[in-house]
């Protein structure tokens, strides 16, 4: 059957038959309850997206083309979705989300649902998810706490199962994010950083460009970029030099980075020494940007491991 136009109803519901395939907009239309999908008015879906016959779609919602909407699945209102998107069996995508193109959302993640804040006061805010990120089953993702705020992930993100991005985080591109890793409110991630297993970190801290952290950790300062981190609390033990390669950053750039490394963690010098001493010597965007994070961080970096790591050793370029 196909069908086309925004959905209207005189009793807020239609209903479209079992496995439509949509293949233009949907049209003004309403049928039997029995075995049919539930949509409330003003949907609109766009061509060649399917809707199993179990989900529940809410009112003001924009599903774009090719998007397979699975099993028990429920979208509240007001959620604008984009095109070639899978959500899996038993998701709820809550009010205020908004979703990019060819992302796939497993089996039972929860999405933009309220925050875990007592300073939530049920005002309007929002969860931005970007391109190509795939969100494995029971992640859960909060919306922001204050009116307009978001929680915003970009794009090609790898975030495994039982995973939890909190309030008002931010991520950037091609972060991954391995089970049960924990973000609590206004965490920020930097492109290409990549969390352990069973990883926790504090309120507001940042984690760096390409900044590797290890299973188990606990991070209550900020991880500077490219390096490693662990323990409880985190400390950075070294560079991130696989990590680095991976990332194309060319042996001269990793050099500096290895020595911007010594100077603030193996140098004896205090953190606004080294970062001088770093600015005066180094001059790669690299380091710059390590500079940047470094006095931009609020709550202070994490600190160094108590020994030399095999990390900063010479290795083969």
């Amino acid at each position: 059957m196909n069908i086309a136009g925004e959905i209207t109803s005189t009793d807020g519901y239609v209903r479209v038959p079992k496995h439509i395939t949509v293949k233009k907009k949907l049209l003004s239309a309403k049928g039997v309850r029995h075995g049919w999908t539930r949509f409330c008015s003003r949907v609109t879906i766009a061509s060649m997206s399917k809707i199993h016959p179990t989900a529940i779609i809410g009112q003001r919602v924009d599903i774009g083309t090719d998007t397979n909407i699975g099993p028990y699945v429920i979208i509240e209102d007001d959620v604008k979705m984009g095109c070639r998107n899978s959500i899996g069996a038993g998701s709820y995508i809550c009010s205020g989300t908004e979703i990019g193109d060819d992302n796939e959302i497993h089996m039972h993640a929860i999405i933009g649902h309220t925050p875990q804040d007592l300073a939530y006061q049920n005002e309007r805010t929002f969860t931005r998810i970007g391109h190509r990120n795939k969100i494995r089953e029971f992640v859960t993702i909060h919306r922001g706490t204050k009116a307009g705020t978001a929680t915003v992930i970009g794009n090609d993100n790898f975030i495994m199962a039982y995973c939890h991005i909190a309030h008002n985080c931010i991520l950037g591109n091609r972060v991954i994010m391995v089970n049960q890793a924990s973000l609590t409110g206004y965490v920020e991630v930097e492109d290409g950083a990549f969390l352990s297993g069973i990883t926790g970190f504090h309120q507001f801290t940042r984690i760096g460009r390409l900044a590797m952290v290890s299973a188990l950790s606990a991070c209550n300062k900020d991880i500077p970029p490219y390096m490693t981190c662990g323990g409880r609390p985190g400390v950075v033990l070294g560079i991130n030099v696989v990590g680095l390669r991976r990332a194309g950053i060319p042996a001269d750039v990793r050099e500096e980075i290895k020595q911007a490394y010594k100077l603030l963690y193996r140098s004896g010098l205090n953190v606004s020494q080294a970062v001088a001493a770093i600015k005066k010597n180094l001059s790669s965007q690299e380091v710059a940007h390590l500079v940047q994070f470094i006095e931009e961080s609020k709550r202070g970096i994490v600190d160094g491991s108590g020994c030399e790591e095999e990390t900063i050793k010479p290795r083969k370029n």
